[in-house]
């Protein structure tokens, strides 16, 4: 693709990534041999077909997906570990240099996990012991691989009592890698219903935790208002469906609020038409939103995140000035404090050859 090599070599920003849709099909066949544990697949390329796909789906079928390969890795420490380790090496190739990785501390603890309730079913190692885990893998990740990246713990929408003990390890390991807690799963279910989210999220407005939430990916702009006004969102985990809502949309250009948007995802969990000339994103780009573009889950979506930006170059006209904006908005709207935030948006301007124009 022309001008293909602007993106592809210049540094980027990824705010919104699932550890546990980016397990490497090696990494998964190792751990099932290993452990013993049976997967309906004996080579990377039958692990592939069974757990990736590339015509929409719907997003419950995206997620049921995650049933045919979190047994491998779920409440092994080495596995664990080893996971986050080789994300940042995959990250690295890809030119990524700051990342913010997601999970949910309590899926990763166990391995017998209902395939379609993602329930908890039994318990190996506890859910502090997969942040601990997963802290290690990315320290010595970020030696070896000349990345930075923190992470963001996530809770389940159909579980509200995990939520207060994310929020207690949000807390606990505030200076160790985490910087966020956030909001995961089926928009449709009722927060009302659920206190406990309401009540993690509170917390971590006390306690100084930034909050990201999914909301406005297949859901209406009614749930991204309540992310926003009950759970004090900083961020927004996709927003494609705010637009819908012009008033909500404004208010949030106006407070700047950060979408973090992945398009191929949005493809193949049918939460956008498919057509990527009509994708939010391009309202976003003309309304000089604050949004970046993430991989979300790249085992799944058989993609990386260059794929994302070939989409956005391909489709939507995104230019060389607009990738750097982006990018941009992505560090400045990133959860580091605020002296390592500088440093990031002074590494960006720097290799962008744009030092001097900083704040224009």
């Amino acid at each position: 693709m022309e001008g293909k090599a602007y993106y592809v070599n210049k540094p980027k920003v990824e705010l919104h990534v699932h550890l546990d849709g980016s397990f490497r099909p090696e990494t998964i066949l190792h751990f099932a041999k290993k452990r013993q544990i049976k997967i309906p697949a004996d080579t990377v390329e039958e692990l592939l077909n069974i757990t990736s796909y590339d015509k929409p789906l719907s997003l419950t079928e995206f997620l049921a997906k995650f049933k045919f390969f979190m047994p491998a890795i779920a409440g092994d420490k080495e596995a664990i570990k080893r996971v986050a380790y080789e994300f940042l090496k995959m990250k690295a190739k890809e030119g990524v240099a700051y990342v913010e990785v997601r999970y949910s501390p309590h899926l990763l603890a166990n391995s017998k996990v209902d395939p379609i309730q993602w329930g908890q079913k039994e318990g190996d190692i506890t859910p502090d012991d997969v942040v601990d885990l997963v802290n290690q893998g990315l320290r010595e990740g970020e030696k070896a691989f000349n990345i930075k990246a923190r992470s963001i713990l996530c809770c389940m929408r159909h579980m509200p009592n995990w939520s207060l003990e994310v929020v207690e390890l949000c807390k606990k390991y505030q200076n160790d890698t985490v910087v966020a807690i956030d909001l995961a799963g089926d928009e449709s279910l009722n927060l009302e219903a659920a206190p406990g989210h309401r009540m993690a999220f509170e917390e971590a407005v006390r306690c100084g935790i930034h909050r990201t939430v999914h909301a406005g990916e297949v859901g209406p702009p009614s749930v991204v208002r309540e992310a926003v006004e009950v759970l004090k969102a900083e961020r927004i985990g996709h927003g494609y469906h705010t637009i819908e809502d012009p008033h909500l949309y404004k208010e949030l250009l106006n407070n700047k609020m950060h979408f973090e948007a992945c398009l191929w995802c949005s493809y193949l969990t049918g939460a956008c038409d498919p057509d990527f000339t009509k994708h939010p994103v391009i309202q976003f780009m003309k309304d000089k939103a604050n949004y970046s573009l993430s991989s979300d889950s790249p085992l799944i979506l058989r993609s990386t995140l260059n794929t994302d930006y070939d989409i956005a170059a391909k489709y939507m006209g995104l230019t060389e000035d607009e990738f750097k904006r982006v990018n941009i908005n992505a560090a400045q709207s990133s959860f580091l404090p605020e002296k390592e935030k500088e440093e990031l948006v002074n590494e960006l301007y720097e290799a962008y050859d744009m030092v001097g124009t900083k704040g224009h």
